[in-house]
């Protein structure tokens, strides 16, 4: 019989979405915006060719003309034609608004996610910045510029950009702070996705539907400031702009109380435009069921160049016939007083290609810390306390050397080393198809197009034993079930063909229907691809069912190891006696609380 894994990908095919475009269309209050700021702009392009006026010529003989006739609005003080200003107006007006929220985005927003993301100093100098930024009085500060640079739309948009970054800023960073910890978020790391598609695609995307909301405030806020220093008298009286006819409506607002009405109208319009287009463009970020797929990625497959030390060559020589090996592993976290509080101390043990390595023990026991080790996914504050760990004579952690560098472990993980986390639901990005999910890791971590990786995460998800891959690859997360979460997690993991498989209590959220068929997956799996598979689990059934080996951990340290059947059958420490002693295979039943009818107690009586 033919693995189906083996079959050859042919053309490709591009994905066909539904394009936002067309879902904005459907929303009332979006098409309304859409319209009002359509004609804004046609506006502000072709302004100069429907009227035949210069917006700053003056004609003092035709001052306060009434609209009608050639002047479509009629003339202001000067008798200039009121409609030319309108339209001239409309330029100044959109340039300085994208001008101010360009100046904000680009700088807000990379910060923002930066800080968010990665935390640690950068956060602190830039929060210390916006703080800063935000205790300026912002009027007072752009009337500073103006008299200093001069009267200059463009300066005081740029420095108007700057005075409006904290709170996008703020939005962002707290937004990425909310997510960086997901599950899902570590799963893509493990993936080997690297740390810029992580936060372009995963965080950016939680990020974008509030950033869309602020960068249309930001638009509605410049225009209103723009118009209210021209009001002032601040802004340049050569430049025709909406906030000096304004100023030009209110100085004659008896004599010819429409000139204010016309500007009024234009900067209320086009600003409740931005806010609306804002809200309705989140809304349709926020219910799009699909994205378009049609640009090529490729990514080659990158090569550890991390030079091994005279100790690390010998070790590394010692242990080649081992796929990993875990020695003297110890991990500490700092405390507030300056001592190490000790976590794992002094783990030892291997896994094979083509076998099975229970690490059991109770919560607590450090058996996650030791796994996270191995991925390198240990909390920026934990500090390798001894040992090292070798994979394929590569040393991920030593005590001298500390841990590979987050650049050289992504390298490794998704492509040689992967993860199944338990909790299926919360490793799936809810934003994102599942095939999406499936056919990103093929595409950045094999090089593959994208017709190649979507045949082949079909193929994947027909072998895992999803019965219709093409509805599940179609789907969301919220979709499917907890089982069929599970599946795909196995799908994804071994599909950039890894040598080692850490699998993180993977059947804990599960039934104990599913949970049998995960394992009997998981053993498929791993004779399948003839994986090293390490199995963290607190439960010794799974133990009994899958591993080969076991090894036990108890505060920490390990207490006993050796072959399933010799720990199952003669355990020597007490601590092992009493995790078997817990289970619940081969114990009498309970009797019922409440007998019911028919019952010896009812018969008795």
């Amino acid at each position: 019989m033919t693995d189906p894994l083996a079959k050859t990908p042919h053309p490709e095919e591009t994905v066909v979405r539904r394009g936002l475009f067309r879902r904005l269309l459907k929303n009332p209050l979006g098409v309304t915006a859409l319209i009002i700021l359509l004609v804004v702009l046609v506006a502000a392009i072709v302004g100069d060719a429907l009227v035949p006026f210069d917006p700053n010529r003056a004609d003092l003989a035709n001052a306060f003309l009434p609209p009608g006739g050639e002047h479509l609005l009629g003339t202001d003080s000067a008798g200039r034609d009121v409609f030319a200003r309108l339209l001239a107006g409309a330029r100044i007006t959109l340039l300085a608004a994208a001008l101010a929220a360009v100046v904000a985005v680009a700088i807000a927003l990379p910060t923002g996610l930066l800080a968010g993301y990665y935390t640690g100093r950068f956060d602190s100098v830039a929060s210390w910045f916006t703080n800063v930024t935000m205790a300026l009085p912002s009027i007072v500060v752009l009337l500073a510029v103006s008299a200093a640079l001069g009267k200059s739309v463009w300066i005081t948009m740029t420095a108007l950009g700057v005075l409006m970054t904290p709170g996008l800023f703020r939005l962002t960073r707290n937004t990425v702070r909310a997510v960086r910890n997901e599950l899902y978020v570590d799963a893509a790391r493990v993936a080997g996705v690297s740390t810029t598609s992580i936060i372009g695609r995963h965080i950016l995307t939680v990020v974008r539907a509030p950033a869309i909301i602020q960068v249309s405030v930001i638009c509605g806020i410049s225009i209103s400031v723009q118009a209210g220093l021209d009001f002032l008298g601040v802004g340049d009286p050569l430049i025709p702009s909406w906030g000096l006819m304004l100023n030009e409506g209110f100085r004659n607002i008896y004599s010819a109380p429409l000139l204010a009405l016309w500007p009024g109208l234009a900067i209320s319009l086009t600003v409740g435009a931005f806010v609306l287009l804002g809200n309705a463009l989140r809304d349709v970020l926020e219910d799009a069921q699909t994205v378009k797929l049609t640009k090529k990625q490729r990514a080659q497959r990158a090569p550890m160049t991390k030079p091994l030390s005279l100790a690390d060559m010998e070790a590394a020589s010692e242990d080649a016939d081992h796929l990993l090996v875990v020695s003297g592993l110890g991990v500490g976290y700092p405390r507030t007083d300056g001592t190490i509080k000790t976590v794992v101390e002094d783990v030892s043990f291997y896994v094979d290609r083509g076998e099975v390595l229970g690490l059991v023990g109770e919560s607590g026991s450090g058996k996650s810390q030791t796994a996270f080790s191995i991925l390198g996914l240990l909390p920026d504050e934990a500090e390798i306390a001894g040992g090292r760990i070798l994979f394929d004579g590569v040393p991920l952690v030593s005590a001298a050397g500390g841990r590979l560098s987050e650049s050289r472990m992504s390298q490794l993980r998704g492509r040689r080393i992967a993860y199944i986390p338990q909790e299926p639901m919360s490793n799936l990005d809810p934003n994102f198809t599942i095939g999406y999910q499936l056919t990103r890791p093929l595409v950045k971590v094999l090089g593959k197009s994208k017709a190649e990786a979507r045949e082949r995460a079909l193929q994947l998800l027909e072998v895992v034993g999803i019965n219709d891959p093409k509805r599940t690859f179609d789907a969301y997360p919220h979709e499917i079930s907890g089982g069929m979460a599970q599946r795909v997690l196995i799908a994804g993991a071994v599909s950039c063909d890894p040598d080692l498989l850490i699998a993180d209590e993977p059947t804990t959220a599960l039934d104990v229907t599913v949970q049998a068929e995960i394992l009997d997956l998981l053993r498929d799996m791993q004779s399948r691809f003839d994986l090293g598979v390490l199995l963290v689990t607190h439960n010794f059934g799974v133990v009994a069912d899958i591993c080969d080996r076991v090894v036990v951990m108890q505060t920490g340290a390990v207490v006993e190891s050796g072959t399933t059947s010799q720990i199952i059958h003669q355990p020597t420490q007490p601590y092992t006696k009493d995790l078997l002693s817990a289970m619940l295979a081969g114990t009498a039943p309970m009797t019922t609380l409440v007998p019911g009818a028919g019952s010896e107690t009812e018969v008795a009586k």
